[in-house]
């Protein structure tokens, strides 16, 4: 026997389960006649009668009736599994891997993504925490999240964060023992707690600005680290100067533990941008991690 038509079957169900071709015509949307002809096409091609036609009414035969029962039940599964595949196309689901730095996850981001895993079931988040710079698309990252000057151009890049800026602090006993630097460059005379760029490998050089005019210095210092809060816990215990992110301090100058240096000094940065390659703009989940940390 030649293939049936799906559509046949659905047409002869439609039938049975109004038990009339007038309604079942308008329920599909097809004129009466047309209903009519494929089902006699449906019962010429199986061979025998699907359903016993009167004037007032259509039931079906014996035959019908079995194929009915058994079609029923599997195309109610059909649609519930194609409502559920429709249901997921919708939700948000899947992996989003990001990278960033130390300060942007702990002061920024993570307060904004955690109500996504506690909203969203079905996304995943990877949050890789790299102080250098990476290639997202050749590592693997969906996204980066770093400052706005250093953004790759080629990149969708929005700003999900204010300006801040960089301090210098140390303790009431460091200060009263060492002295307090008036000038960026009395900071040579001080022990400063150097950071470790990962990706350039070098020593940062403490970057300030005053009336427009930009001044680096290479600090020197016996303590050398590569990570923020590290840096800020040795400043507590008087190593020596720290030059830290403000929002990492804001507590501890309040409370007296550190004191703020050169004040006047300290430039502010563009605030951390996400940037992304175009083709993940329009992903679901993505947009669900995108709109969270825009707001």
């Amino acid at each position: 026997m030649a293939q049936t038509d799906f559509n046949d079957l659905m047409w002869f169900l439609a039938v049975t389960e109004e038990g009339s071709f007038t309604r079942a015509a308008a329920k599909l949307g097809v004129v009466q006649s047309t209903l009519s002809h494929r089902i006699k096409k449906l019962e010429t091609k199986m061979g025998m009668r699907l359903l016993a036609r009167t004037t007032r009414s259509v039931s079906t035969t014996e035959a019908g009736e079995r194929l009915r029962r058994t079609l029923a039940p599997r195309v109610s599964e059909i649609e519930e599994e194609i409502a559920a595949l429709m249901e997921l196309r919708d939700r948000p689901a899947g992996s989003v891997r990001i990278t960033l730095s130390h300060h942007a996850l702990t002061q920024l981001i993570w307060p904004k993504l955690r109500p996504v895993l506690r909203d969203y079931p079905d996304i995943r988040l990877e949050l890789s925490v790299d102080g250098g710079f990476r290639d997202i698309v050749e590592d693997g990252f969906d996204a980066g999240i770093r400052l706005g000057e250093s953004v790759e151009h080629d990149m969708i890049a929005l700003r999900v964060g204010p300006d801040w800026r960089l301090v210098a602090v140390a303790t009431p006993d460091y200060l009263a023992a060492r002295g307090r630097p008036a000038h960026p460059q009395d900071l040579l005379a001080h022990d400063c707690i150097n950071r470790r760029l990962v990706t350039a490998g070098g020593l940062y050089a403490w970057e300030f600005e005053k009336d427009g005019k930009e001044l680096r210095v290479r600090v020197e210092g016996r303590l050398t680290l590569n990570d923020e809060a590290t840096i800020v816990a040795a400043a507590l215990d008087g190593v020596g100067i720290a030059y830290v992110p403000e929002d990492m301090v804001a507590e501890h100058l309040e409370s007296g533990a550190l004191e703020l240096l050169l004040d006047d000094w300290s430039p502010r940065f563009a605030g951390y941008h996400i940037y992304y390659p175009s083709r993940h703009q329009n992903l679901p989940a993505f947009k669900v991690v995108v709109n969270a940390l825009r707001h």
